[in-house]
């Protein structure tokens, strides 16, 4: 009965601190969906891959959404003739990246601010280098699925923002958004303003009141799927903390390499929202190094198995499986420098 009341106790504890932060994680990524095109940001980006790889990274400042979030983002940018660097940038740091998110890891670890800045810190380092192997590779095209492939921007001019004519979208023709526009929607070509905005975010044609309308209800359908997940998460976290055998915990949590290994399984299975993860981290600072809690802050949500079915949306098998080895191998290799050098 005691572990039960304590466990009890520590799912509430969690629950409390997070849901507030999921609530400002689902209005902002709401808002930005209707309301923003990502479009004007196509125009302004660098040419270079590295760095076209580290402003996608940072564009989570102005686009904060979590990991549920920046897969249909990225894939606009895709679609729209956006550099692979900076949708694959943009695609795992966005998640951590973004006010949000900062602001409630340091509320969580506000006694060890090193991990909310080695958190960012890290992140924008994987996430651009990850971003700048993938510009390696000359067409993404093999890597995408037939119907991203088919509606990307091949001519797009990143100087002046326009794109040229192309051949007819997959995503334009019956059966979408433009279901029941008859003949002029049949032979309604990529070229056109209308499709390009389309394209883009159908919604920005929308009047002020019906995106309102969209983003509330896009905020409650967000809220049912994540708020299960964060209860499911918080309900492991404290399960775990006092079912298992405190040796077992204490075993993992101390190694050097277990812990960082662990931790970075948890994540995957866990699948938890990037907005609240710092709460269910802070659940296992006292048995886990710093290590091995960065090493989930950081790979948990860059890939996921909640994320991998959306990722597969986007991309074919084996880009995502690049994309997992490369975010975990990076994130296993600064967890294990934080713990061999930082502690």
């Amino acid at each position: 009965m005691v572990q039960l009341n304590t466990g009890f106790t520590l799912f509430l504890s969690l629950l409390v601190e997070a849901v507030p932060f999921l609530l400002i994680g689902v209005a902002f990524s709401s808002l930005l969906m209707f309301f923003v095109d990502e479009r004007a940001l196509i125009g302004v980006l660098p040419k270079n891959a590295f760095l076209g790889a580290l402003s996608g990274s940072l564009i989570g400042l102005a686009f904060p959404v979590c990991e549920c979030g920046n897969v249909p983002v990225a894939r606009r940018l895709l679609v729209q003739g956006a550099p692979t660097a900076v949708s694959i940038g943009f695609l795992l740091a966005a998640p951590v990246i973004n006010p949000v998110v900062f602001w409630a890891t340091w509320v969580a670890f506000r006694g060890q601010p090193e991990v909310v800045f080695l958190r960012v810190g890290f992140t924008l380092i994987i996430a651009t280098l990850v971003g700048w192997v993938f510009s390696r590779q000359p067409d993404i095209g093999p890597f995408l699925q037939d119907s991203v492939a088919r509606s990307r921007f091949r001519d797009f001019n990143r100087e002046s923002g326009e794109v040229k004519p192309s051949a007819p979208s997959a995503l334009l023709q019956g059966g979408t958004f433009i279901q029941g526009a008859g003949d002029m929607g049949a032979a309604l070509r990529i070229d056109t303003p209308m499709a390009q905005r389309l394209v883009a975010n159908p919604a920005l044609e929308k009047t002020f009141s019906q995106k309102l309308t969209l983003a509330a209800e896009n905020m409650v359908r967000e809220l049912r799927e994540l708020g299960a997940v964060l209860i499911l998460g918080s309900a492991i976290a404290a399960t775990v903390q006092v079912a298992a055998p405190r040796e077992l915990i204490l075993g993992l949590g101390q190694g050097m390499v277990s812990s960082i290994v662990a931790m970075m399984v948890l994540a995957a299975v866990v699948s938890i929202c990037s907005t609240v993860d710092s709460f269910f981290a802070l659940s296992f600072a006292s048995t886990f190094t710093t290590g091995s809690l960065l090493a989930f802050l950081i790979f948990g949500p860059m890939i996921d198995l909640k994320n991998i079915g959306l990722l597969l949306t986007v991309f074919k098998g084996r880009a995502v499986f690049y994309l997992f080895a490369l975010a975990a191998l990076m994130s296993f290799a600064c967890a294990l420098f934080v713990n061999l050098f930082i502690g």
